[in-house]
């Protein structure tokens, strides 16, 4: 009974994610929690089923969530897996999805599966990123595998991908290779890193943002020439996480017509109301140089309480700064707090269609 409900918890859980598939699968709290959407898993297939790859080797896949994505694709898949829990489950899930389509084994992914693909196969990494005590792994050689062997793969099997933290410093992008940044409903949830015929030619870094509703918009750095920097206009548009990651801030910039508030900070200005799926727009209403007790008596003659503080280049702690502004008024106010030309600013800002406050 205990087994039963605990299945039905996860599945409740895991179709957020996995949508209605998550309802049929054989799950784990650790699987639910480090499964790929399913949105973003049927892009991944997609890239290997455009290059002409016929099998994949899901090398680290979990219960499955990328390996099924595979077989919907129609692609042949070999998943591994050195958890035997793990592996088992996965086994379970491809077995009902895909009957004959995918085989499942227990193994280290290190220990000499790759030795066993061949033309016309793809190699799909998902390296763990958490210790056994569940602590988040940010050093991409500190994960299991370590992108070092990712990369040493990619030498051997040339369509290689991996699913690596959002965190990837540009500079660990091979030459060759394409990184890109996915988020959903506007959190980042991966840097996908594509070699050889799975990255597109010419592009090195690229965004790609799945909508609430489904929407995939994408950006890459053919799109993405530098931006000037200028004076706060009449709009603050907050590029998407995975724009900011990818480091393609410039290319919200040319979409809307617009300018840097500071050449290190990733908020573009407009003087006209202009929308774009990048980013979220938000109207200025005014605009002050940083400091407490101004700020403070700015915000109590408007009847500010509630306040939301989103910040960009400040080591302010919004939670502190809240507290110490001492608000009790009745109105809330959004304000944001960044450098405009260097200079530590407050902008006081609502979002585009809404009333501020005063």
């Amino acid at each position: 009974m205990a087994l039963a409900m605990t299945q039905d918890r996860l599945r409740r859980k895991a179709v957020a994610k996995l949508g209605p598939r998550g309802r049929e699968l054989l799950l784990t709290p650790a699987g639910v929690e480090q499964a790929t959407r399913a949105a973003v898993a049927a892009a991944h297939a997609a890239r290997y089923a455009g290059a002409g790859v016929r099998r994949v080797a899901d090398l680290g896949c979990g219960i499955g969530a990328d390996a099924l994505a595979a077989v919907d694709a129609g692609l042949d898949v070999l998943a591994v897996d050195a958890d035997p829990l793990t592996a088992a489950v996965a086994a379970a899930n491809l077995a009902a999805a895909g009957p004959g389509r995918a085989r499942v084994r227990c193994a280290d992914v290190t220990a000499g599966v790759v030795d066993e693909l061949g033309p016309g196969d793809g190699a799909w990494f998902d390296p763990a990123r958490r210790t056994a005590r569940g602590r988040r792994l940010f050093d991409p050689e500190a994960t299991s595998p370590p992108l070092s062997f990712v990369l040493a793969t990619a030498q051997r099997v040339a369509a290689t991908g991996a699913k690596l933290a959002p965190g990837l410093p540009h500079e660990l992008v091979p030459e060759r290779a394409e990184a890109q940044w996915t988020s959903v409903a506007g959190d980042v949830v991966e840097c996908a890193l594509w070699c050889g015929p799975l990255a597109r030619p010419g592009v090195r870094r690229s965004a790609r943002l799945l909508a609430a509703d489904g929407a995939a918009h994408e950006v890459d750095d053919r799109d993405s020439p530098p931006a000037a920097v200028g004076a706060v206009g009449a709009w603050l548009h907050e590029p998407d996480g995975a724009v900011v990651r990818a480091g393609l801030v410039g290319a919200v910039a040319e979409r809307v017509g617009g300018r840097l508030l500071d050449e290190t900070i990733a908020y573009v200005t407009t003087d006209e109301p202009v929308t774009t799926p990048l980013a979220s727009a938000w109207a200025v209403h005014d605009v002050l140089p940083f400091g407490l007790k101004p700020l403070r008596s700015y915000l109590r003659g408007l009847d500010v309480g509630p306040l939301t503080v989103k910040k960009r280049g400040t080591a302010v702690d919004p939670d502190e700064l809240r507290r110490r502004l001492g608000l009790r008024g009745s109105r809330a106010a959004t304000i944001v707090l960044t450098r405009v030309a260097g200079r530590q600013s407050v902008l006081v800002v609502s979002p585009a269609g809404a009333s501020a406050a005063g």
